[in-house]
């Protein structure tokens, strides 16, 4: 007894010495920034486009709040989480921190009091930002007018609320390093990689999340549903889905800078991410972007073809004819042909056919509308059918429209109605 005794302690004393070494990574392997052009004026315009393409903004602006004053809400599985006040207050926002200090939080997930911060800050993805670039944003953000917001408490379920449980969190599942560009791969290649991989953290939507929220590999962009969205963010690696690797690299970066492309439009939080982040990527940048993402499906060989899906009956498909000629003909088409540049087409459209058909039943209840942009600045909408069609009528026309005009995928049911409408508009 006394031997498993000390057998017991002595793993637990190995565990947390483990803990203890993962999360003690060398707070400063960055270095320590240059005074002489911290606060130059092309460090401040730099660090705004960078602030951009991070969509940093997006989180730390609450709805009717001051900007970058912090307090969002953002829902998780374990709690909600409150952004944070990142003007240069000195008491609620950055006014007291240093460039070492947010270099830090960018790369190591900590706070300027060394306690860890929580992952809906993706720093699992901001750890590849450069010291130049995180220098740049921190001297940006100092450039604000400051607000006393004063921060918001988390409201996290216990265990996940507390340092320890964090800490072992990281130590599963972080490591911190600056990216390093791959020499076999060309210079637009790796600058493409840098931003979906790091600044951009794409991954952090289109990757699919273990029961303690983290992947066991954060860049394979392989598709995943929202954490609390009821969205589906599709595979970037799969053709199937949302991959681009047989798109010219134009059409991919049109996409990204005015949300509309082709027969390709984005919508719900994708919608969203245009509008407040890749809409203002440089062509470059864009280009680059598209150049990386290109590749991803070589290396992501498509998975073997699924069975068949069963047929829906005829009294189904009858049903969703009536209501699409009713409600969706005069937008998409009497065949689903759509009207390029206005209404997408819905025949051949991949992501009628997902597998996942959660923002096919979005878009039906909750409506969506492209961003509004500069390539597109008056987008063509679609209106929300939430209290107009009940469950079977949304799944008798979405199984209409999978399954005609040479789409092939399986029906969709009541259940999956009844499942998205609670959250319908997210």
């Amino acid at each position: 007894m006394k031997r498993a005794l000390l057998a017991v302690a002595a793993l637990l004393l190995a565990a947390v010495a483990w803990i203890l070494f993962a999360n003690d990574g060398g707070d400063d392997d960055g270095g320590r920034a240059d005074p002489s052009t911290a606060a130059a004026p092309v460090s401040v315009e730099r660090g705004a486009y960078l602030v951009r393409v991070g969509n940093c903004m997006a989180c730390h602006t609450d709805r009717g709040g001051a900007p970058w004053a912090g307090g969002r809400a953002i829902d998780t599985p374990f709690g909600t989480v409150y952004s944070t006040n990142l003007t240069p207050d000195a008491d609620h926002g950055l006014g007291r921190w240093s460039s070492d200090d947010f270099w830090r939080a960018l790369h190591h997930g900590r706070s300027r009091d060394g306690r860890l911060l929580y992952p809906a800050f993706p720093y699992p993805n901001y750890t590849e930002v450069t010291r130049a670039d995180a220098d740049a944003m921190h001297a940006y953000l100092r450039s604000l007018p400051a607000s006393n917001r004063p921060n918001r408490p988390h409201a996290l379920r216990w265990p996940y609320s507390t340092q320890p449980a964090l800490a072992v969190w990281r130590a599963l599942f972080f490591r911190p390093g600056v990216y390093q560009p791959q020499p076999q791969q060309s210079a637009q290649w790796n600058r493409g990689a840098y931003l979906v991989r790091g600044l951009g953290h794409c991954s952090a939507c289109h990757t699919a999340r273990n029961a303690l929220g983290a992947s066991s590999d954060m860049m394979d962009l392989s598709g995943g549903l929202i954490p609390m969205q009821n969205w589906y963010a599709p595979s970037l690696a799969s053709d199937a889905e949302a991959g681009v690797g047989r798109w010219p690299l134009e059409e991919t970066a049109r996409l990204l800078r005015s949300g509309i492309a082709g027969s390709a439009t984005v919508l719900g939080p994708m919608a969203e991410v245009v509008q407040s982040s890749t809409q203002h990527l440089s062509q470059e940048d864009a280009l680059a972007m598209a150049a990386f993402l290109q590749t991803l499906p070589a290396a992501h060989p498509a998975a073997p073809p699924a069975p068949a899906p069963a047929p829906p009956t005829a009294r189904v498909v009858e049903r969703g004819r009536g209501l699409y000629g009713e409600h969706c003909a005069q937008c998409h088409g009497a065949r689903g042909e759509g009207v390029r540049g206005a209404y997408p087409a819905l025949a051949g459209n991949r992501a009628v056919t997902l597998p996942v058909t959660a923002n096919l039943v979005q878009v039906v209840l909750g409506g969506g509308f492209p961003p509004a942009t500069q390539g597109n600045p008056r987008p063509f909408g679609m209106p929300p059918y939430v209290t107009l069609l009940n469950d079977a009528d949304v799944a008798a026309v979405l199984t209409f429209v999978r399954t005609s005009w040479g789409n092939q995928a399986a029906p969709v049911s009541e259940l999956d109605v009844a499942r998205q409408r609670g959250g319908a508009g997210r």
